[in-house]
Order: structure tokens, then C-alpha cells, then sequence
């Protein structure tokens, strides 16, 4: 398993309520059978809103989520990069926080 993708279980895995599920055919953690975070190509992928979506996609190498890679992107999805992994833990919870909302 990669480090990035142990991290990614590691940090969904601190929202008490998150059941592991997949989306796209991707890796995810939902709440009430909804996703919250998602696991693309080494990244972390989460469903943000408001300023907690705009601080994450400012961040270097950030971007909307397209999974099929045809510029079709999920607007409330934000991709962050494993440089970033020290804040994927509070990106989840923001994520599901919102998701729970």
C-alpha cells in the first residue's frame, strides 16, 4: 500500500461516523451513504464549500475533482496533493462536517 493511500484511510478513518465505500470505482469514506472524501491518483479528494473550499483549492497543485479526466469537474470537489497530507485530517473532518450538515 502507498503512503499516500494509508494516509488517505488514516485521516477519513478520524471521522467516528465514516464507513469506507467506493465512488467512481474509487476508494471513499461516507456519511449516511454520502461521500465526503475520496482517493485519486496518490491524492486526497474532498467535498468542501465556502472557505474551506477556497483555502484547499488555493493550495499549490490543488484542483477541482474530474474523475474522467474530460473537463467535466465536480465543483464542490477539491483535489490536494500528498505534499499536503499534513492537512488531510482536518480537511476530512471540514469535509465531513459539511456532508453531515
Amino acid at each position: 500500500m502507498s503512503d499516500a493511500k494509508e494516509m488517505f484511510i488514516r485521516a477519513s478513518e478520524t471521522v467516528p461516523e465514516a464507513e469506507a465505500g467506493q465512488m467512481f470505482g474509487k476508494p471513499c469514506y461516507k456519511i449516511g451513504g454520502k461521500a465526503f472524501v475520496c482517493f485519486f491518483q496518490d491524492e486526497m479528494v474532498f467535498k468542501l464549500t465556502g472557505d474551506a473550499h477556497a483555502r484547499a483549492l488555493a493550495l499549490d497543485g490543488a484542483q477541482l475533482f474530474d474523475p474522467s479526466g474530460k473537463g467535466r469537474a465536480m465543483k464542490e470537489w477539491v483535489q490536494v496533493p500528498f505534499t499536503y497530507r499534513d492537512q488531510w485530517t482536518t480537511l476530512a473532518g471540514q469535509a465531513a462536517a459539511y456532508v453531515a450538515g
